[in-house]
C-alpha cells in the first residue's frame, strides 16, 4: 500500500453529457459541478490528507465552443469566484490559478488575483484551477520566457521553475471523468509518473465516496517512478 496521494489532478470531463443525459441545458452541467461537486469534494480531500488538488476548468480549446456557452461559462465563473470560493476561503483552503489569464475579461482576471491573494496564507488545502490552460501552451510560455531571460543551458529542475506549477508538485493521481482515457494535453511536463484513473461516471457525479474508491485504487498501485 503507498498510501494517499498528495497531489490529485482532475481532468473535469462529462458536464455536458451529463446535462444533454438529464434532458438539461449544456450549462446545467457545469453549474452542478461549481455549487454541488467541487466544495465537497475538496473538503473531502483535504479530511483524507491530500495537500494540493487541480482541476481542469477550462481548457486554451474551450474558447472555440458556442459563443452562448462560452458566454455562460464566464457568467458562472463569476458567480463561482464571488460566492463558491469565498466558502472556501472560508474553510481555509488556498486557491492558485495556473494557465494563461490574459485572455479573460478584465474583470475575471481581476477577480481571480484577489482571490489568489486573499487565500495565501491558507492552510487546509491548496486547489490549483487550471484556466485557459494547455500542457503545449504552458510549455511554449515557459520556453518564451527562458528567451527573454537569455538563458542557453537550462537543466530539468530550473526549466520547471518557468512552469505555471512552481509553487506545485507533480500530481501523483490523475482522475479524469467520463470514460475517455486520454490527458488531452493535461499537465504534460508535470505527468511522467502520475498514475491514472479513468471511472466512466462523469464530473457531476463525482462524489467524495468515489474519491475514497480512486485514492483505494492508487494505494494498490506500485510506484516504481521509473526504478
Amino acid at each position: 500500500m503507498i498510501g494517499v496521494p498528495q497531489h490529485i489532478a482532475i481532468i473535469m470531463d462529462g458536464n455536458r453529457r451529463w446535462a444533454r443525459e438529464h434532458g438539461l441545458p449544456i450549462l446545467e452541467g457545469h453549474r452542478r459541478v461549481a455549487d454541488k461537486i467541487l466544495e465537497p469534494l475538496i473538503e473531502h480531500a483535504a479530511k483524507r490528507g491530500v495537500k494540493y488538488m487541480t482541476l481542469w476548468a477550462w481548457s486554451t480549446e474551450n474558447w472555440e465552443r458556442d459563443k452562448k456557452e462560452v458566454e455562460g461559462m464566464m457568467r458562472l465563473f463569476r458567480h463561482v469566484i464571488k460566492r463558491r470560493w469565498q466558502r472556501l476561503h472560508e474553510k481555509g483552503v488556498r486557491v492558485r490559478v495556473i494557465g494563461d489569464l490574459s485572455k479573460f475579461p478584465a474583470d475575471i482576471k481581476k477577480a481571480l488575483e484577489d482571490v489568489v491573494k486573499q487565500t495565501k496564507d491558507n492552510k487546509t488545502i491548496t486547489a490549483v484551477f487550471a484556466l485557459n490552460y494547455g500542457g503545449r501552451d504552458e510549455i511554449v510560455r515557459a520556453i518564451n520566457t527562458v528567451i527573454r531571460d537569455k538563458r542557453k543551458v537550462i537543466s530539468e529542475k530550473e526549466f520547471s521553475n518557468y512552469l505555471d506549477t512552481v509553487e506545485t508538485p507533480d500530481p501523483e493521481l490523475i482522475i479524469r471523468t467520463g470514460g475517455e482515457q486520454r490527458l488531452s494535453g493535461f499537465l504534460l511536463w508535470q505527468s511522467e509518473y502520475s498514475e491514472l484513473y479513468f471511472p466512466t461516471w462523469y464530473m457531476p457525479d463525482f462524489t467524495p465516496e468515489r474519491l475514497d474508491e480512486a485514492i483505494d485504487e492508487f494505494g494498490k498501485r506500485k510506484r516504481r517512478l521509473g526504478r
